[in-house]
């Protein structure tokens, strides 16, 4: 008998293990279009790849989310128009995927594109692209929002008139020890660096002994990913397409290369999107939407830090406006705004390549992803 049970339990582990671990996925869109409603939550199986839909909350343009590291709470960007934003507080419920509506509090700034909050919890930060700042919020134990504490209003412009007269702040970023914050401005084409106090009720951000990073001129810094080190910082630059590695070197960042994302020849508009290191961090990718539509590929050499590319994949949809890749770094999932699809594809460890997995998620212009 005591091996008839023993051998139904080992059945049941074998079926569980095939079938995958799920875990949950959000989706933030821009529902301006008329074809979304929100921010959507999935079950992912992390065996398979393949999505099932979970859970929704009805949101005015959700165009980036987070969420705690404890998975209680998710915060979100909404794009109001007529020079107002708005960040919004949610409870989160793991295991149903709901997600109810705590407070929400005005970014004080037009056309936010991105918020970040510090591994202990205790601050929002809201890049705001139209407005050209950066605001800050406290975050409470319950989850939800207190009023404004630092509004950093930025000035200056760059060489590209059409793109560059004023300054366009798209994202904020935390070193690994979560002691520096990193603001990328498109419009001047600078990294503001900031020392992070999470004590400080007023002022949490200060300038820091190195407070500006400078970009190539009319590259348009986006979104960065930090080495796991601290040592290197990796930037993605819209306008040009091209990514900037910067070293640690005597307390200071020192640029030490530039390299394109696209193929030799490519002619082509350009709208490049994000970027993310590998969980392991051999390997680094880039989106770039316009008329290229693909995700650069690299290896990172993890003596010197620098990239070597290893190729270009077809997103094989429209707009890539943003990806993730799964927390084991099996799975590479991508956003294709202007196809109203998300895409997953198979990652291989060793190559980094990516396979599509013919797993689709159907959903009104997609514009962030979240495990």
């Amino acid at each position: 008998m005591k091996t008839k049970t023993i051998m139904m339990l080992l059945c049941l582990s074998i079926t569980g293990a095939a079938q995958g671990q799920k875990i949950n996925l959000l989706i933030g869109t821009y529902t301006h279009t008329g074809k979304s409603e929100g921010i959507y939550v999935y079950d992912f199986d992390t065996n398979t790849g393949k999505v099932t839909l979970k859970n929704q909350v009805t949101v005015v343009d959700p165009s980036f989310l987070t969420i705690s590291p404890d998975r209680k709470f998710a915060y979100s960007v909404s794009e109001l128009g007529e020079g107002k934003g708005a960040l919004s507080a949610f409870a989160f419920d793991e295991q149903t995927g709901r997600l109810t509506l705590l407070n929400t509090q005005l970014t004080q700034s037009a056309g936010p594109c991105h918020v970040a909050i510090n591994p202990g919890v205790n601050h929002a930060f809201v890049s705001n692209y139209s407005g050209g700042s950066l605001t800050v919020f406290p975050i409470h134990k319950d989850g939800k929002l207190g009023e404004l504490v630092q509004l950093i209003q930025y000035e200056g412009s760059g060489p590209d008139k059409n793109r560059q007269q004023a300054p366009h702040v798209h994202s904020a970023f935390f070193s690994p020890d979560e002691k520096t914050v990193y603001v990328q401005d498109l419009g001047t084409d600078k990294i503001n660096i900031y020392h992070y106090h999470p004590e400080h009720t007023d002022k949490p951000l200060t300038p820091a002994a190195q407070p500006v990073v400078k970009s190539a001129p009319g590259g348009g810094p986006r979104h960065i990913a930090p080495s796991s080190d601290g040592k290197y910082l990796y930037l993605v630059q819209e306008m040009t397409a091209h990514l900037m590695v910067y070293k640690q070197e005597e307390d200071r960042w020192v640029s030490i290369q530039e390299i394109a994302m696209n193929e030799s020849g490519f002619t082509g508009k350009d709208g490049a999107a994000d970027i993310k290191l590998s969980p392991d961090g051999k390997f680094l990718y880039a989106s770039n939407r316009g008329d290229a539509n693909t995700l650069a590929i690299y290896r990172v050499n993890t003596a010197d830090g620098k990239l070597t590319k290893v190729g270009n994949q077809s997103v094989l949809g429209k707009g890539p406006r943003n990806f993730t890749l799964s927390p084991d770094g099996k799975f590479l999932l991508v956003a294709n705004q202007n196809t109203d699809e998300v895409v997953v594809f198979a990652r291989d460890a060793n190559t980094g390549l990516l396979e599509d997995t013919g797993n689709r998620i159907a959903v009104g212009a997609p514009v962030c992803l979240v495990f």
